[in-house]
């Protein structure tokens, strides 16, 4: 009998991940509203072997020929009823998800300042992995995803159903929930800094994972002159907590035991990169910004930049 896409990746978790049960429970426990559609997309998708396979910036599986033209309606269906999706491209049998973030723009950016190969990747604050896939393309040995956003864990469910899971796990878990383990070579924390409560403990965290020259890559909005802690919302966000400066940034780097910090890139977040779409089809970066003074968002702050910082432990 074939696996289903759930059978796929709770049998991945077994194989690779000492927190397997603790992420399977979490699963099968939800309490989302949602579960019960998100559960019928996974069990709804088509089984197929593609013949291609690319982790390009289209994350891709399969031709438009190589799926019946009533399963890839129904591969559609299924993707859709996982919306909304905020990272990618996807392309699965020529079914294109047009996630919110062209993420494969940020990894361009990324991607010249770290040597992937032949490393063990931890990701934290993961998504739906997409740039996990990115990861392997650039030559990671593996890469384990930790995101509590159920959600995502079933998107990447998804697309690993004919990807493959190997080498790559999204794992449902807070990044202070990962169980120790052997430390990783490389860190990633991309979007997650300035969500967090206490970002020094989140690169304390994240230093708890890495070894005597673990590289870390941070990947976050930035003031222009002094630490943003927003009253209300920014950028109509909710979970803003502080975004740094970059100074401040760097002193939270060597605090947390992280030294030799190199800014490696700095942009201003622009709508060609961040917007909504048919996949993720509610408000979105146009919807933050001042109509009268793009330079400011909806609530008078300065516009979403952001910064690409690359240290070591």
């Amino acid at each position: 009998m074939r696996p289903s896409a759930l059978q796929a990746l709770f049998a991945a978790w077994e194989e690779a991940s000492p927190q397997a049960g603790r992420c399977i429970d979490a699963v099968r426990n939800a309490p989302h509203g949602d579960w019960p559609r998100w559960r019928q997309a996974l069990d709804q998708l088509p089984f197929a072997v593609p013949a291609t396979r690319s982790l390009g910036a289209a994350v891709s599986a399969g031709e438009p020929d190589d799926l019946a033209a009533a399963d890839r309606l129904r591969l559609e269906a299924a993707l859709r009823d996982l919306l909304p999706w905020r990272k990618g491209p996807f392309n699965l049998f020529g079914v294109h998800v047009d996630a919110e973030w062209r993420s494969d723009r940020k990894w361009a950016r990324v991607a010249p300042h770290v040597d992937l190969r032949g490393r063990r990747v931890l990701d934290a604050g993961c998504g739906n992995g997409y740039y996990g896939w990115r990861m392997l393309e650039a030559g990671a040995a593996s890469v384990t995803g930790v995101d509590p956003s159920l959600l995502f864990a079933l998107q990447h469910a998804a697309a690993a159903y004919y990807l493959g899971h190997a080498n790559h796990l999204a794992l449902p878990l807070r990044l202070e929930d990962l169980e120790l383990g052997e430390p990783f070579d490389v860190v990633f924390s991309m979007g997650v800094l300035y969500h967090r409560r206490d970002p020094l403990g989140h690169l304390r965290d994240l230093a708890r994972h890495a070894h005597a020259g673990t590289v870390l890559v941070i990947e976050s909005l930035i003031a222009p002159d002094a630490p943003l802690a927003p009253a209300g919302r920014y950028a109509r966000m909710r979970n803003v907590r502080l975004i740094p400066d970059v100074a401040t940034l760097f002193d939270w780097l060597q605090a947390a035991g992280f030294g030799d910090a190199q800014l490696v890139d700095a942009k201003t977040t622009t709508a060609a990169e961040q917007r909504a779409t048919a996949w993720m089809p509610y408000q979105s970066l146009a919807d933050a910004l001042d109509a009268e003074d793009p330079s400011r968002t909806v609530e008078g702050h300065p516009a979403p930049r952001r910064a690409i910082v690359v240290a070591r432990r």
